[in-house]
């Protein structure tokens, strides 16, 4: 029968049934005519002006559609509708959304980012900072815990995982943290901090950036930031170091090779040896991730190095000294010869004490012995505060001397063994610097102490004659008359 035919008998319309007789399902509604918005027409230069402002403001105090609905009935008189407005950013927003490139990585190369998460040391809860090394070829990665993501982390990071994975990739894609980038020129050249620069020398290691606030542009360690987060540190990891912390995030990175991705017909470990086989070797030396710098001890025996001040011994006073800031770390020097070591602090504005450096004016200056500050939180055995009570109800004055030439004895050995000799000079009742050096002595060399009182002058003497017979003889016949 014919379309009219067919339209009359099925009562349908005749385009109805040209559709039917040329698709096989129907197509459904097709617009021919892009959608006309005569009362939003007028207005979307104004619109288009704002939302790109909003470009250059925080994120949570840009436009939404609610506020330039309100902004253009009170500002511009507009009478349509919500419901346009809010099609319309919609529909903008999804022409502007960015598109992607899908990449192949070669083997050999890598990407290094740091992450954030919250983490116990030591019972104390913080923020850590961790490095992440990717491979993307492999997808095998190294992840590191810090205090801080400081620059010598930066540095540490690398050596550890070039340690990991015993070789260096190629080339590095990093983005412009300010550890690593210290100015980007009008050319798109990145100018490289100082300690940055010295150790792509040292590795040999072609530097790449990402554009800055694009992610995407190293996407492989930034998705591993996440992994690393979502799986090494929930629930959040409670260990007693650092050190101890870091031991089991590479356990974990050799556990995650065993792994097999998806769409990956390999696992991450057999995809690792291109990676391995593609990569440079490691330098005969590893490079000293350390942030060095100079200063000059103050009359307080200190030396400020960021924010921080950190003591040295009192006899290098107001003298030039050298600065070497590891992640843990702060060594300081004079000349050729290191003079302190310090446990790293990252607060603002602390003291770190040594009590050993302030003992040889302590001595000197005795009446500020219960005042020091140095000594304020020096906790010693109970032990010490036995041999000071005994030295100053002997001597005086004299004893507190003594006593701090007792505590200079750390100076050159360990705190174990003066506490080991400091309470057996209380147990025999020498009670006396010598003593106590003497016995130090004995205990590390091994011998059997001998104690010569002559060398006491200020104990008690007992006076003891020497036996004879007149004095026997005496001693009888005052007894005789004792008796009669």
């Amino acid at each position: 029968m014919s379309q009219r035919e067919a339209a009359k008998r099925f009562n349908l319309s005749r385009d109805t049934v040209c559709k039917m007789l040329s698709y096989s399902e129907p197509p459904g509604y097709r617009r021919t005519a892009a959608v006309r918005r005569p009362k939003l027409g007028p207005f979307i230069p104004v619109i288009d002006a704002w939302l790109d402002g909003d470009r250059q403001v925080p994120r949570k105090q840009r436009h939404t559609a609610k506020r330039v609905f309100d902004r253009l009935r009170e500002e511009h008189g507009f009478t349509g509708g919500y419901t346009i407005i809010k099609d319309y950013i919609r529909e903008r927003d999804q022409r502007r959304r960015e598109m992607f490139v899908p990449l192949a990585h070669a083997p050999g190369h890598g990407q290094a980012d740091f992450g954030e998460a919250l983490v116990e040391i030591g019972g104390v809860e913080q923020k850590a900072h961790f490095f992440v090394l990717d491979l993307p070829h492999s997808d095998a990665c190294y992840v590191r815990a810090y205090p801080a993501a400081v620059a010598e982390a930066w540095m540490d990071g690398h050596v550890h995982a070039f340690a990991f994975f015993g070789a260096v990739p190629l080339s590095i894609v990093y983005d412009n943290d300010r550890c690593l980038v210290s100015k980007i020129l009008p050319d798109g050249t990145r100018l490289r901090a100082r300690l940055f620069s010295a150790f792509l020398s040292h590795y040999l290691i072609r530097d790449r950036y990402g554009r800055p606030g694009k992610g995407n542009d190293k996407g492989g360690v930034e998705g591993l930031v996440g992994y690393a987060r979502r799986n090494f540190m929930v629930p959040i990891p409670r260990f007693a170091t650092w050190e101890a912390f870091n031991l089991w995030l590479e356990e974990q990175c050799r556990k995650r090779q065993n792994d097999r991705l998806r769409g990956e017909s390999e696992t991450i470990g057999e995809r690792l040896q291109r990676d391995l086989a593609a990569m440079q070797e490691l330098p005969a030396s590893p490079f000293e991730a350390c942030d060095q710098t100079s200063g000059q001890v103050s009359s307080q025996a200190l030396v400020r190095y960021r924010t921080n001040d950190y003591s040295v011994p009192v006899r290098f006073g107001h003298q030039e000294v050298w600065i070497r800031g590891y992640v843990g770390e702060v060594v300081i020097g004079c000349r050729g010869e290191v003079i302190a070591r310090h446990p790293r602090s990252y607060e603002r504005e602390d003291v770190i004490f040594d009590p050993v450096h302030y003992l040889p004016l302590i001595e000197q200056k005795i009446n500020a012995l219960d005042q020091a500050a140095p000594l304020q939180a020096w906790n010693l055995p109970e032990a010490f505060a036995s041999l000071r009570r005994l030295m100053e109800a002997r001597m005086g004055k004299h004893g507190r001397r003594e006593y701090v030439q007792v505590l200079r004895l750390l100076e050159s050995f360990a705190l174990a063994d003066l506490h080991g000799a400091v309470k057996q000079a209380l147990d025999m009742g020498a009670i006396g610097f010598d003593a106590v050096k003497h016995l130090l002595l004995c205990r590390v060399e091994r011998r059997v102490p001998r104690l010569d009182m002559a060398i006491y002058p200020y104990l008690p003497r007992a006076r003891v004659e020497a036996t004879s017979a007149r004095s026997y003889m005496r001693l009888l016949s005052d007894n005789a008359k004792d008796a009669a």
